[in-house]
């Protein structure tokens, strides 16, 4: 397996990252998770624009063409490893660097680690078919959440409660409303009419929802964007989940009860079969 780390293509084992470097002492760092289709990044320009918002939020010495350039690292990175010819995952993080261990920023002539990997993506394509199950998780997460920092031990901790309950996902509440997912953005479905959390600092902004609600908007299907009342959560229609890995997955069960008639809505199954065709049309290539 070959990773780019600072500027070069290394074998795994060479890959090699100071102790002190900053991501792995106070996850001082931002990264992004993309779909790669064919050697084709998906949506590149959504991932790379909001890299570089979580960047400037962060403050990291890291700037817009740097981002930008990491489109063609990626693309060399899928061809290292031979992923071309099929669908991969790259993940791309930014810290702030190796330096002594201090609460405050190190000086700004210290260098900002950067790396990026790739592995090979098998789509569950049974469960995106058939729907899987998620569970409702307490939101334990800081407050900028659409930034999208290393920080993710919240994250961690729901999907944890999610494998200990054989679900796919967790569905984060905070006040009483839905937030989103551990690691996908949540929409229900309520008299046919589309529920999700609108864009702010509670949720990640999702490039998939952003897909998502283009097609919504292309099909001219219902929507508001209001966050969901937990309580109101299980009476829901139709529920499901979207990601960079995740695609559209229609979520049957929650908490142990069926969602709806426990099988994928039409709502749901017109998004997902909408969305797939945008993802592989756009990299000129068939399911």
């Amino acid at each position: 397996m070959i990773f780019y780390l600072n500027g070069h293509y290394v074998p795994r084992e060479s890959a090699m990252i100071p102790v002190e470097d900053r991501g792995f002492i106070f996850g001082d760092g931002i990264y992004e998770g993309v779909r790669a289709v064919g050697g084709k990044m998906f949506e590149w320009p959504a991932h790379a624009d909001r890299m570089v918002k979580g960047l400037n939020g962060l403050r990291i010495n890291f700037n817009a063409e740097q981002v930008n350039a990491l489109e063609g690292v990626c693309e060399r990175v899928v061809q290292e490893n031979g992923l071309t010819d099929g669908e991969a995952f790259l993940y791309l993080q930014v810290s702030r660097g190796a330096a002594p261990r201090g609460h405050n920023f190190p000086p700004a002539s210290t260098p900002p680690t950067v790396f990026v990997s790739a592995s090979k993506l098998v789509v569950p394509r049974k469960m995106r078919d058939e729907g899987g199950s998620a569970i409702t998780f307490p939101d334990m997460r800081w407050k900028r959440r659409d930034w999208k920092t290393v920080n993710l031990l919240g994250n961690v901790l729901a999907r944890q409660a999610a494998f200990e309950a054989n679900a796919y996902e967790a569905i984060l509440h905070e006040d009483g409303i839905v937030t989103e997912g551990a690691a996908t953005n949540t929409f229900a479905v309520f008299d046919g009419v589309l529920r999700t959390h609108p864009l702010s600092t509670r949720i990640l902004h999702g490039v998939t929802r952003k897909v998502v609600m283009e097609l919504i908007a292309e099909l001219d299907l219902p929507i508001l964007e209001e966050a969901i009342p937990l309580a109101l959560l299980p009476s829901a229609d139709e529920i499901f989940v979207c990601g960079s890995t995740t695609d559209v997955t229609p979520v049957v069960t929650l908490d142990g009860t069926p969602v709806g008639n426990g099988k994928p809505g039409p709502i749901t199954v017109k998004l997902r079969e909408a969305f797939e065709a945008r993802l592989y049309q756009a990299a000129g290539v068939s399911r």
